[in-house]
């Protein structure tokens, strides 16, 4: 048995990895990229491309592999509104899609699918369990709900797929939307919240997004959707005051009419200067928890991280990289 990781040189995958040959398992990645990851000298690395179904005779599956599919394009860099099914559709669905029936062809029927929390759109009822209605709201969340049901009709020609829901994946080597929060956070300047900021905000950590891949091969890939987040998130306000304390920032905590600035942004959106992206803001001042139990009940998994200790090691990752680009640009300074 291998255990074949799409996407195995990214963010969740590159993590997934050494976790399983921790376990004593052979592990395939397949991606596009080819980093320079330390347990690179344990696998083998198949460079392809899931978007184009031909290039899957490189890599050879056998009916006693298990699959998971961390390939993804995400929100960032921001797109305009004409090119966002482009944009999306291709790795999201399409090679997904490509991922299922090269395993169909091989006799494998052992998945794991990583979606998004977006497929919700709108809080209707909150905390949110995986029967939450469905209504996403741009094409990244539309993208991953059509992988969804694609997942569910192979469900029933046989295979046994986990799919995961998580909410904000964060941890080393990936900034995204906090980058622009950090900067405002040195330059000690306001940081504008949509909305009052007592709405909770939910991360999930990459190592607990792995651990639970780990634990759904564990578990004997169980057919269900399962959300991911950390237990007990803060307010927007706790959570943003507390990194700022950590940072010894002088900035301050500016609440915002979210009515307003939704439209605004949306306006923006409209003429195509788009600053986030409407997936984001749009829920941003929402009850937007997802409740984990039957992830925990189906195969034991729990969050270790929790918000803030993640927050904060974000910021300190992007100190350390601007300390490092500080010393990188001096050290290139001829001398005089």
């Amino acid at each position: 048995m291998k255990h074949i990781i799409f996407g195995g040189d990214g963010f969740v995958g590159s993590h997934l990895a050494p976790k399983l040959l921790e376990d004593g398992q052979e592990v395939v990645v397949v991606d596009v990229k080819n980093s320079d990851h330390t347990h690179y000298s344990n696998v083998e690395h198949i460079q392809l491309d899931i978007t184009d179904e031909t290039q899957f005779s490189k890599l050879k599956i056998d009916a006693d592999d298990v699959i998971y599919n961390m390939a993804a394009t995400m929100l960032s860099p921001l797109q305009i509104r004409s090119k966002r099914y482009d944009f999306f559709w291709p790795v999201n669905f399409h090679g997904a899609g490509n991922i299922m029936k090269s395993m169909d062809k091989a006799g494998a029927s052992k998945f794991v699918q990583f979606t998004t929390d977006m497929v919700y759109g709108h809080t209707i009822v909150s905390p949110q369990t995986e029967d939450h209605p469905i209504a996403p709201l741009g094409e990244y969340g539309a993208s991953k709900w059509a992988t969804e049901q694609e997942c569910h009709r192979w469900r029933d020609r046989g295979m046994d797929i986990s799919i995961f829901r998580p909410r904000l994946i964060i941890g080393p080597g990936r900034l995204g939307i906090l980058e622009k929060l950090f900067k405002l956070i040195d330059l000690n300047l306001p940081v504008p919240m949509i909305g009052s900021g007592k709405a909770p905000y939910q991360f999930i950590s990459v190592y607990d997004c792995a651990e639970a891949a780990r634990l759904a091969w564990k578990a004997g890939f169980p057919n269900g959707e399962y959300n991911l987040g950390s237990l007990n998130p803060p307010s927007v306000r706790e959570l943003l005051g507390g990194l700022i304390q950590h940072a010894g920032s002088h900035s301050i905590l500016l609440p915002t009419p979210g009515f307003a600035v939704k439209k605004t942004l949306a306006f923006l959106d409209l003429i195509n200067m788009p600053i986030m992206d409407p997936e984001q803001y749009l829920i941003a001042d929402e009850m937007c928890v997802r409740e984990t139990g039957r992830a925990k009940k189906d195969m034991g998994f729990v969050p270790k991280d929790n918000d803030m200790d993640m927050l904060i090691a974000a910021y300190k990752e992007y100190r350390a990289g601007k300390t490092g680009a500080q010393q990188n640009n001096l050290n290139t300074v001829p001398a005089e």
